[in-house]
């Protein structure tokens, strides 16, 4: 009975960090199926090239919430190896689009090679911004969101810069496939890259001791140095996988629309980022962390959106619905409320009778 309750009680606290993200994501399904029960439903239809695709609220959801959740995997680590938040992912993803879409009008026709070459050429780029914002924080020790101000208020004019002011379009069979279906693929290719960036963290996670640094390095720097573990190598790693999300991020926003506008690309996908993080369970003061609970924070706030456009809610009136809602996800989550539960729970077990087995006799 004692190892039910030491299994029951482990599971607890290895799931818990879960459990704010999927009561978001249940509650929303109760009340869409209440509100419209076919809500959920997903179809085929035929595109504009005659292929045929998925399509529905479900699918809109995971489509649209792509680059939040690419954007929110990158800041759980710097979060969890900083303590703090990056606030010019959109501003560095402007750049990295930018990046992206320079190097495909420079090349004449856009081919395949093209498309590598300008994506490796804005990957670089994004990761070079990156490290330069964790040596501010790793280096320096400037606190990571005033660290990362400096890109989050001159990062859209440099994106503007590169192409010259211009808004250009890249139109390309190909860049429209990054941006919305591969001919054959019923799936939105940006749901596949997501998939592929969540293999990649786990392949990296699987066969490196990354994911243990980064939580050692945010729970005590010190006895992190103490250990042989290069903290500031590790914060600066944290911010260069950052970019290089950033990087995907800008390409994917590129490819739906074929062109590059600086000022509204991924504008204030930052705060949902890091909202993610917190909704994920994550603490925003570094240490432990789980990737799992950002990436369905971010699916939590992308269904919270379509819900209220689904609603017929005005576009300017979803930002405040949504934060209030967040709030409440994030107060819920906050340590103080856990403790509580905490404390309950175990009141609630303390309380119960202890069976002795003297009763029966």
């Amino acid at each position: 009975m004692k190892q039910n309750q030491k299994a029951s009680g482990q599971f607890w606290a290895n799931n818990s960090q879960l459990l704010i993200p999927l009561i978001a994501i249940l509650l929303l399904v109760i009340f869409n199926l209440f509100r419209d029960p076919s809500f959920f439903s997903v179809g085929i239809t035929t595109n504009n090239n005659g292929d045929p695709v998925l399509q529905g609220n479900l699918i809109a959801i995971l489509n649209g919430a792509s680059e939040l959740v690419i954007l929110s995997m990158g800041m759980t680590l710097v979060t969890a190896a900083s303590g703090g938040q990056d606030i010019s992912v959109g501003a560095l993803a402007a750049i990295a689009g930018s990046v992206f879409v320079k190097v495909l009008k420079s090349g004449g026709a856009i081919s395949p090679l093209t498309v590598i070459g300008g994506f490796v050429m804005c990957c670089l780029v994004a990761m070079l911004f990156g490290a330069f914002n964790g040596s501010l924080v790793s280096i320096f020790n400037i606190q990571p969101m005033i660290a990362t101000l400096i890109l989050f208020t001159c990062g859209r004019s440099i994106a503007y810069w590169i192409n010259g002011g211009a808004t250009p379009t890249v139109s390309s069979p190909i860049i429209s496939a990054i941006g919305s279906f591969i001919p054959g693929i019923p799936i939105p290719t940006p749901i596949l890259i997501v998939i592929l960036m969540a293999v990649l963290f786990a392949l990296l996670f699987r066969f490196t001791t990354l994911g243990l640094y980064i939580q050692t390095v945010g729970i005590n720097q010190g006895a992190a140095r103490l250990n042989g573990i290069n903290s500031v190598g590790i914060k600066l790693l944290s911010f260069v996988l950052l970019g290089a999300c950033c990087a995907v991020a800008g390409v994917i926003s590129v490819s739906r629309l074929s062109l590059i506008n600086h000022e509204t690309l991924l504008i204030n996908i930052e705060m949902d980022a890091i909202l993610a993080v917190a909704i994920g369970g994550n603490s925003l003061g570094g240490g432990k962390f789980r990737m799992l609970g950002s990436v369905i924070g971010a699916y939590a706030i992308q269904a919270l959106t379509i819900t209220l456009y689904a609603m017929k809610v005005p576009s300017t009136d979803v930002k405040a619905y949504k934060a209030v809602v967040i709030i409440i996800l994030v107060v819920i989550g906050s340590p103080v409320v856990k403790e509580a539960f905490d404390r309950f729970r175990k009141n609630l077990r303390g309380s119960r009778p202890v069976h002795t087995g003297k009763e029966a006799s």
